[in-house]
């Protein structure tokens, strides 16, 4: 038995965001975004999944956004590979999907509260040891609130221990999902519960068309390959620095 890899397009919009989807994803939120309180009840998964076309994907930006029971907009994003201003191109599509709610003649009172969501496959704050990094406007030495309408949130998949016996929090548990979950053949026990049973079930290659096996192992290839092309480039820079550094010594 084999899973879909959560990380590519094809997985992660499967997993997270199709019809059947809105109890897992609202799983994962509650536990991400709210240290695991059930503050979620319901939400609203904008332009769910669809059975996929066959096409050649090699996108590295992948995306969810839902409307959740009290109208705060979340947008869930997943990035494969680091490139150059990350983290200001995740506060410009948090700030434009804030902007973009006004219609014209609208007020302001008609803005709903936009938190952004962003799963890496990468370390973004070496400084830190925490894996789920969250930023909010507040005033620096007090912490007064300014507005709670923009809220960023970074969830970084290297920073999860692969031990069970560290991963009691819920969100790290689901974090490891999304990491481990294509490389495994069967459920870990300390994954057993109705959240994920229903993810995993929804993740089984068994339950894929042959078009869509063909898709998701295409996507996970493409990853593969990525994340080849990154670390060798990263070992020719490296390479050609050591040599220009004898070369002047």
């Amino acid at each position: 038995m084999g899973f879909v890899d959560p990380r590519t397009d094809f997985g992660f919009k499967r997993i997270f965001a199709s019809e059947r989807s809105k109890p897992i994803l609202r799983s994962l939120l509650n536990a991400i975004i709210y240290d695991d309180e059930p503050r979620i009840t319901d939400l609203e998964i904008i332009d769910p999944y669809q059975n996929p076309t066959i096409y050649d994907l090699k996108q590295s930006i992948l995306d969810v956004k839902a409307v959740l029971d009290n109208e705060t907009i979340v947008i869930i994003e997943m990035q494969i590979l680091p490139v150059e201003a990350f983290a200001e191109r995740v506060i410009y599509n948090t700030a434009k999907a804030y902007v973009n709610q006004l219609q014209r003649g609208q007020g302001y009172m008609s803005l709903k509260p936009v938190i952004s969501l962003t799963i890496t496959d990468f370390v973004l704050f070496a400084d830190t040891e925490h894996p789920i990094s969250r930023y909010q406007l507040l005033e620096p030495g007090t912490d007064r609130r300014c507005s709670d309408h923009l809220e960023v949130i970074f969830a970084e998949l290297p920073k999860i221990s692969k031990l069970p016996e560290q991963l009691a929090k819920r969100s790290d548990r689901w974090l490891y999902f999304i990491q481990q979950a294509g490389k495994l053949d069967e459920i870990p026990t300390f994954l057993l519960d109705t959240d994920f049973d229903a993810a995993f079930e929804i993740a089984n290659e068994s339950q894929l068309s042959r078009p869509e096996l063909e898709l998701s192992e295409k996507q996970r290839m493409n990853l593969l390959d990525e994340q080849g092309r990154l670390s060798y480039a990263i070992k020719e820079g490296l390479k050609q620095g050591l040599e220009q550094g004898l070369s002047r010594a």
